[in-house]
């Protein structure tokens, strides 16, 4: 059976979509499983998760006892019924908390292949999801417990049921009741989740088209009025909660401490000039690198087309108001992420040219060779000898990815070449998730007291030793969801006092000069149990920890 008639089989009906989400899943699972709490957004988004199901309201969202007033509670309500299923808050087990992401990337690969059948061939429509799925930016949110896999998901489910409606009056199939309730459903669900930016990227892509168009008559089929009543019944019950429980405080942080700083400047430092979202893409879209100069030719050439145009107005309105806004992230753009893969998938149907064949053969082994190299770097200064073989294994097959695809591109198959640089692609992305960064001890200074203080009966959880834990220094988001929400990080002072009672203290060694002063000042003794050394890397800054008890609590390891 030829590559055709294998991709055409697989995708007729469902199974197209069905085949992307899993792609999606293979891609995203490995990180899922094995990566620790990450710094600061993810531990900070599953703490405020589990302290929801501690405390039982479900309306404020909290950090210790700090207001979260930034984004809505969507993301908070998913987490929590994933754990509820699979955990408990008391475990802290993050991978529970990622659930959410994961089904968000497998929501936004088959919702692209979903959305692409209804003007592409069944095999364009399946690489388009494919492709989106198996992405280096997407599989990397698919693992990380924050909003933007999941706002994804209902985005792209959104603007696949608009493009089905749009490609219905332009002569392709009848979409149907059930496109019209999906696109609010997404609509709505991604409200929720992250207030404006779903219904934004819906909105400026309406706009295009009904400007590139100059007809507005197929938005008739959206039922607006009743649309507009999923909208409301979705999240206006949490949104008039929120607005009595605090006094109307969530709207006004919400608006006044994230959204106008992102819109006026760099937002906590994240602030970069236009072309910022260009210049990463090749990175974040890899292997879908490959097609990113035949994807250009094919936009301009077939603009025209319904499918094409289609795209075009996701992709570009989107692109260009993340590229003006002065806060960026790499996430920002991952929304309209799917009219890049339709518009990828479409230069496969066509053969394609030397320029382009040649460019993104070059751009893609280069991309390729600096993910491989990114790799031995971090090996160099985060790893040692026991982690040459992680580090081969990942940078070889993200070298391979590209040089590889490169190779077969040259070659004329850019199909093949595409499928081989993405199985490649995915497995070199497992094996940094999994395999290698997990290994480099430095960056993760948090797990590492955990383990620690498991070994040593001092986790609070463990019901051994008095509760909570005090910490001076250190006061990352991490090291809080794994010793509870009660953790102590009020300083030196408050961890002498900790020691006094009976309690743990951790210690970085810029306060260990203050501790002992305290602790003096109580008449206190302590011993070390534990010395943690590594780099805060949200901060770029080498740490020493220690852990510390009073000279008459048991440390012993449990039989």
């Amino acid at each position: 059976m030829t590559l055709d008639e294998t991709l055409a089989r697989w995708s007729g009906g469902w199974r197209g979509p069905a085949l992307a989400a899993f792609i999606a899943f293979l891609a995203g699972l490995p990180g899922l499983i094995a990566m620790p709490p990450l710094d600061r957004d993810e531990s900070r988004f599953a703490q405020a998760t589990a302290q929801m199901m501690e405390t039982r309201d479900f309306v404020v969202i909290r950090f210790q006892d700090a207001p979260r007033f930034k984004k809505p509670v969507g993301i908070h309500w998913l987490q929590a019924a994933s754990v509820s299923a699979l955990s408990s808050p008391e475990a802290r087990q993050i991978w529970a908390y990622r659930i959410p992401s994961l089904l968000g990337a497998m929501l936004t690969a088959a919702a692209c292949a979903w959305g692409a059948a209804a003007f592409f061939s069944g095999p364009t429509a399946l690489l388009a999801g494919v492709m989106l799925g198996g992405s280096f930016l997407v599989s990397t949110e698919a693992f990380i417990a924050k909003t933007d896999s999941a706002l994804t998901g209902a985005t792209t489910l959104a603007m696949a049921a608009l493009a089905r409606l749009y490609a219905a009056r332009n002569g392709g199939a009848s979409a149907g009741p059930a496109a019209v309730w999906l696109f609010w459903a997404g609509i709505a669900v991604a409200t929720l989740i992250k207030g404006p930016v779903g219904p934004l990227v819906a909105a400026l892509a309406i706009v295009t088209l009904m400007i590139w168009d100059r007809r507005t008559a197929w938005l008739g089929q959206l039922r607006w009025w009743w649309g507009l009543v999923v909208v409301l019944a979705v999240v206006g019950p949490w949104a008039g909660a929120v607005t009595v429980a605090t006094d109307g405080g969530f709207w006004t942080q919400a608006i006044s401490s994230d959204l106008a700083p992102k819109l006026a400047g760099g937002q906590e430092s994240h602030g970069a000039p236009p072309g910022y979202h260009t210049l990463l893409t090749p990175i974040l879209a890899f292997p879908m690198t490959l097609l990113l100069p035949a994807a250009a030719i094919a936009a301009w050439r077939f603009r025209r087309e319904p499918g094409v145009r289609f795209a075009l107005a996701w992709l570009i309105p989107t692109w260009l108001m993340f590229e003006l806004l002065p806060t960026k992230l790499p996430h920002y753009l991952m929304p309209a992420y799917g009219g890049l893969a339709w518009l990828c998938a479409r230069a496969l149907a066509e053969p394609m040219g030397a320029v382009a064949r040649w460019l993104g053969a070059g751009l893609c082994a280069l991309v390729g060779l600096a993910l491989a190299g990114g790799t031995a770097y971090l090996l160099s200064l985060y790893g040692d000898a026991s982690d040459v073989w992680a580090a081969t294994l990942t940078s070889g097959l993200l070298a391979a990815a590209g040089l590889v695809g490169a190779l077969l591109m040259v070659r004329r198959a850019p199909r093949a070449a595409l499928i081989t640089a993405l199985g490649l692609g995915v497995l070199g992305h497992a094996a940094l998730a999994a395999a290698f960064a997990p290994r480099l001890d430095p960056l993760w200074l948090s797990a590492r007291l955990e383990q620690a203080m498991d070994q040593n009966r001092l986790l609070p959880r463990q019901g051994v030793a008095e509760a909570p834990v005090a910490v001076a220094g250190f006061a990352e988001p991490s090291l809080v969801f794994a010793l509870g929400t009660a953790t102590e990080l009020d300083g030196a002072d408050e961890a002498a006092r900790a020691v006094v009672e009976s309690r743990p203290a951790i210690v970085e060694d810029r306060e260990e000069k203050a501790f002992r002063t305290a602790l003096a000042a109580r008449g206190g003794r302590t011993r070390e149990v534990a010395k943690i050394e590594g780099l805060n890397y949200s901060k770029g800054d080498p740490m020493t920890l220690r852990v510390y008890v009073a000279p008459d609590v048991d440390t012993r390891e449990a039989p």
